[in-house]
């Protein structure tokens, strides 16, 4: 018996891709480290400015050398790694220092603007850009 995805109507077509995408999201990671996804929406009166997306991930105790903000394809990786110091004796430690790999699918032409570090916060911007419409004729061919 096969199984039924709501992408195998045959009124879908070529959504293969995504399907797998959805199957890979929802076998998702752990949640770490904690972060944000918001819309920041320009000034009142900046022209020809566009909505930005802004995620924002909780790096507190990561340096700018410990993380790694890439993107590949349609995808945006963010790493981080935290060498031990082996010089310090804990006591008590409950902070760990631990990796992580988050990553985020990309809609197609959505294109990272930048990314900052500040008071234990990565901030990376996206833009995001205005759909185009277009609508196209196609001609009819007749074989006689």
């Amino acid at each position: 018996m096969s199984r039924m995805t709501p992408f195998s109507s045959p009124l879908l077509l070529g959504f293969d891709s995504v399907e797998k995408t959805l199957e890979r999201i929802a076998k998702g990671g752990d949640g770490y480290p904690p972060y944000n996804i918001e819309r920041i929406r320009p000034k009142q009166g900046e022209d020809g400015a566009n909505d930005l997306i802004r995620i924002t991930l909780a790096v507190a105790g990561f340096q700018p050398e410990d993380l790694d903000v890439t993107t590949e394809e349609n995808q945006l990786m963010i790493r981080g790694r935290q060498a031990e110091d082996v010089e310090r004796e804990f006591l008590h430690r409950g902070i760990a220092a631990r990796q992580f790999q988050k990553c985020f699918l990309l809609a197609d032409g959505m294109r990272v603007i930048g990314a900052q570090l500040k008071n234990g916060l990565l901030f990376i911007d996206l833009a995001k850009p205005e759909p185009e419409r277009v609508v196209r004729r196609i001609e009819i061919a007749v074989n006689e």
